[in-house]
């Protein structure tokens, strides 16, 4: 597949007044748009195989009539064209943290510069944001299991014999999806596009074919059909907007996977080939049920043709494989960016393609997902069940979503409230009725993703919360950097020859390292650079901005290096840069020093004696300094220290 970051319109040259330029953007478009398919549609594009099912043989089916069919397409067409035609296509996507989406990106573009600490009044609203964003593990988890099993389930549909079958190839397919991501998906990510591009037309033909035979299912675009529907049905109608809302999930992907293709992709793709495909298919499965009310048990499959059903399953199954490896690959994402903000501690990341930033692989993550995505088709045994157990979390993302972006039209674009309070009122008069038609789910299951998202929000803010006391408790029990420079020269200690570089997370006081180095040694190195590593509020930092370099007199310098959230940390590019400013160092040569905290709960501790074990676990199972910057393991030198939390 296309790299994006290589071939994204945002970092495409303006030559559109040189001779030939324009063929050369096209190209790009056309590649980056073929991407998109694959990675940002592979969840919304699967949704036909149980959407319409569950509207009317689900937990809360409606009776299969003329008037819920042309309601229920209604109420499809319409979600589709407010939720991600108008609020995330045309204005969510504005929001965008230098070019970067997803909730973690938004919620770091309302943050700015100021931190929480600096700032109580941004608590709440931050708080709204990352809880959205932990929401998104809990989907990540039944996404795979309730795609993967529709589409496996369609072998029952082509004989029973296979109904036994069904939950063990669900199994096994997840199994190996999982085990295969420590590989890398460089290799199977350059047909992800295309086997979509193909499922997206098999759709729009199959589609085509119903609704040629019964085309009045068309008057179902327009509105009424859905209101009648609603004051018709009361109660019950509310409730299948539940069912409703499984045609829009997978729409936070759009948002989420703007920074690796560019708006523009991602709505050309949407209006010219996705959104068509998807309405196609919808229309004609309740054009089959005007005519065939019984196919209600899978609409999907019974538009197929026998002769057809084989190949059918396997493109279904293939396409759903494509649409789970997103959102794992999304869940790497999102946790990579929460560690670069401070809320997560560190765990090894691997890069499983030299040409491809975005393919990585976390395996606590994996393995995590895995054994969770695997206990929910163990648990649910059918995707019908599961839809159950599906929309509660995403409905609570898109309102958050919808809250943050009329913060960020007061606050960062300014807008007036008589023009941001109507949008966003119009946006959560969509959000509002799914959000309460998916409360009557969480007793069926939708209970699961909101306690995963909710240990996730647990676990992120007690590191954010141990690691400020941390900081707190080193400021209190170190000197000061400025002190250090002046006591050096007033009482020079021994040199020896050589460079060091001590690794420190505050770039203010003296590291701890470097503190007992000369407390019980009495020796510096003729050059000591103490390091600090910041990870700014922005997707990525321009290399001339990435170092800043301070002499402090008597061979000490401070050197700050600053990245952006979706940049990785290494050592290497470090001094690569350092050596740009004049501070040349041979990493073959040089002694690097880092500190290691022992913590212990303290009687009056700051923190709840829960969290506080909590913390200490995370700090001692977080990925040690070495391998997370890549330092050269036998020229480093840990020291470590008890501190009292």
């Amino acid at each position: 597949m296309t790299n994006p970051h290589e071939v994204s319109e945002k970092a495409a040259p303006k030559e559109s007044k040189i001779h030939g330029a324009q063929p050369q953007q096209k190209n790009r478009l056309s590649q980056l748009s073929l991407a998109a398919l694959g990675v940002v549609f592979g969840d919304i594009a699967t949704s036909p195989i149980y959407a319409i099912r569950e509207c009317f043989h689900g937990e809360y089916g409606i009776d299969v009539s003329h008037a819920n069919v042309l309601g229920i397409l209604s109420l499809m067409f319409w979600a589709l064209v407010m939720i991600v035609g108008l609020k995330y296509l045309t204005f969510v996507f504005r929001a965008n943290n230098h070019g970067e989406g997803g909730e973690i990106a938004l919620m770091a573009l309302i943050r700015g510069k100021n931190r929480p600490s600096e700032n109580r009044r941004k608590l709440g609203i931050l708080a709204l944001g990352l809880f959205a964003a932990c929401l998104l593990y809990g989907d990540g988890m039944i996404t795979p299991a309730i795609s993967v099993m529709s589409a496996v389930e369609g072998l029952a549909v082509i004989t029973p014999l296979f109904k036994g079958y069904v939950i063990p190839i669900t199994i096994v397919i997840l199994v190996g999806l999982f085990l295969i991501q420590r590989h890398g998906t460089a290799k199977l990510g350059r047909v992800f596009g295309p086997v979509i591009l193909v499922w997206l037309c098999f759709l729009a033909v199959t589609g085509a074919i119903q609704v040629a035979h019964t085309p009045q299912v068309l008057s179902a675009v327009f509105p009424w059909y859905a209101i009648h529907f609603l004051v018709i049905n009361k109660l019950q109608g509310v409730v299948v907007l539940g069912a409703v809302f499984l045609v829009v999930t997978g729409t936070e992907a759009l948002y989420a996977d703007m920074g690796h293709f560019g708006p523009r992709p991602i709505r050309l793709t949407w209006f010219a080939i996705v959104f068509p495909a998807l309405v196609l298919n919808y229309f004609g499965q309740g054009a089959l049920l005007l005519v065939n009310p019984e196919a209600a048990s899978h609409p999907f499959y019974a538009m197929v043709p026998a002769w057809a059903m084989v190949p059918t399953v396997l493109l279904a199954t293939l396409a759903t494989i494509i649409a789970s490896q997103a959102v794992i690959s999304g869940a790497f994402s999102m946790t990579r960016q929460a560690i670069q903000l401070g809320y997560l501690p560190r765990l090894n990341i691997r890069h499983t393609a030299a040409t491809q930033i975005g393919q990585i692989y976390i395996a606590p993550v994996n393995w995590l997902l895995m054994v969770c995505t695997i206990s929910l088709v163990a648990g649910f045994q059918s995707s019908s069940k599961l839809a159950a157990a599906y929309g509660l979390a995403v409905t609570s993302t898109m309102i958050i979503n919808t809250v943050l972006f009329f913060v960020v039209t007061r606050r960062k674009w300014h807008w007036p409230l008589m023009w941001a309070a109507p949008l966003a009122g119009l946006f959560l008069l969509v959000d509002v009725p799914f959000f309460a038609a998916n409360l009557s789910k969480i007793f069926h299951g939708a209970w699961f993703p909101l306690v995963i998202g909710a240990t996730f929000f647990t676990v992120m803010l007690t590191w954010a919360k141990g690691r400020g006391v941390l900081e707190a408790k080193l400021h209190k029990v170190m000197s000061p950097v400025h002190q250090l420079s002046v006591d050096l020269a007033n009482h020079p200690p021994n040199k020896i020859e050589g460079d060091a570089v001590y690794l420190t997370g505050n770039q203010n006081v003296v590291p701890v390292a470097l503190a007992k180095n000369l407390k019980h040694h009495k020796v510096i190195h003729n050059r000591t650079i103490l390091l600090t590593f910041q990870v700014e509020d922005i997707p990525r930092v321009p290399n001339l901005e990435k170092i800043q370099t301070e002499k402090l007199g008597g061979g000490l310098h401070r050197v700050r290096a600053c990245y952006g959230f979706m940049e990785d940390l290494t050592l290497e590019s470090v001094l690569s840069l350092m050596r740009d400013q004049g501070l040349d160092l041979d990493p073959e040569t040089t002694s690097f020093y880092i500190g290691h905290e022992n913590l212990v709960i303290a009687e009056k501790s700051a923190m709840m004696r829960w969290r506080a074990n909590l913390f200490i676990f995370m700090s001692r199972n977080a990925a040690d300094a070495i391998s997370f910057f890549n330092l050269p393991a036998e020229q480093t030198i840990e020291v470590g220290v008890r501190l009292e939390i």
